[in-house]
């Protein structure tokens, strides 16, 4: 696993392109796609790790972002053509507050039309640049909290905690509707993704001034980090051989319910994969790391 640092202006897979790149890789993924115009936390997976993308890609996610209110685009944010202008001078931080807080919780949001959601195969982004807008169904999403940072003018600084699926960019559309304005996302940035936060990241810059390979593999995390936040399962060398041939296994102490690391105990703990508790108590193997 790399956690790096997604500078603007260019898109999830040409940072995917680059890692591959300056690594010599032959197979990489990113867990989650950053717009072109948002920074910050972007986790790729590194051969083997590509299995455990989808947890990532399910993990709740952190944000910063401003809100240019009065001014509604094409496609929700900063990219976008302006198709809508409004006077917000007179908005106050209390009533962004007051309409913030009403997005707190489990919401429904239809995702925008410029989002990578896929249609028959082709991101919807695609589509609406060839003048095709596909019909959204609204999703359930859940913003933990939002909290505003700073009221400058019309303009608005937001942190969001979210769950996956989540687009911030329908966020600002929806309450610069509610605020009677509209509004749009003018520079988002993901403080945190699943256990990765943005301390973690690092830039390409940094990276391409690397000029060892045994440096940059340095900076490598283990697979297991992608789940670094669920329960540990240590198994002794008997009972992984089961659970390494699809067997589900007994273990002392395990959790009543979830998901779990799996690890074999030995001098140096071997992490062998993920797995989910049945409601007899064993642990079912889920998804599991290729071994010799």
């Amino acid at each position: 696993m790399l956690v790096v640092d997604k500078p603007a202006g260019i898109s999830s897979n040409d940072a995917v392109q680059q890692a591959k790149r300056l690594f010599g890789a032959q197979k990489v993924g990113h867990t989650g796609s950053l717009d072109p115009l948002a920074t910050g936390v972007l986790p790729l997976c590194f051969g083997e790790a590509t299995k455990f993308s989808q947890f990532l890609l399910d993990a709740d996610k952190k944000y910063w972002a401003r809100i240019r209110l009065g001014v509604t685009t094409e496609t929700g944010d900063a990219d976008g053509e302006v198709i809508a202008e409004a006077d917000a001078s007179s908005v106050t931080a209390a009533q962004v507050a007051e309409e913030l807080a009403t997005f707190v919780g489990e919401i429904e949001q239809i995702p925008s039309v410029y989002s990578a959601l896929k249609h028959q195969g082709q991101p919807l982004y695609k589509l609406a640049r060839q003048g095709i807008e596909v019909e959204r169904a609204p999703r359930k999403v859940t913003i933990y909290s939002a909290e505003l940072l700073n009221v400058r003018e019309s303009e608005i600084e937001l942190f969001v905690h979210c769950s996956k699926g989540t687009y911030i960019r329908s966020l600002a559309e929806d309450l610069g509707a509610a605020l009677g304005c509209g509004g749009h996302v003018s520079g988002l940035r993901r403080l945190a993704a699943g256990p990765y936060q943005e301390e973690q990241s690092i830039s390409f810059e940094r990276l391409n001034a690397i000029d060892s390979p045994e440096a940059l593999d340095a900076l490598l995390l283990p697979v297991s980090s992608a789940v670094g936040l669920w329960p540990v399962m240590r198994l002794h060398q008997d009972t992984a051989h089961y659970l390494l041939r699809g067997q589900p296994v007994q273990v002392a102490h395990a959790p009543t319910e979830g998901w779990v690391q799996i690890f074999e105990s030995g001098e140096e703990d071997r992490f062998l994969g993920v797995g989910e508790i049945l409601t007899d108590g064993r642990i079912a193997p889920r998804r599991l790391v290729a071994s010799d």
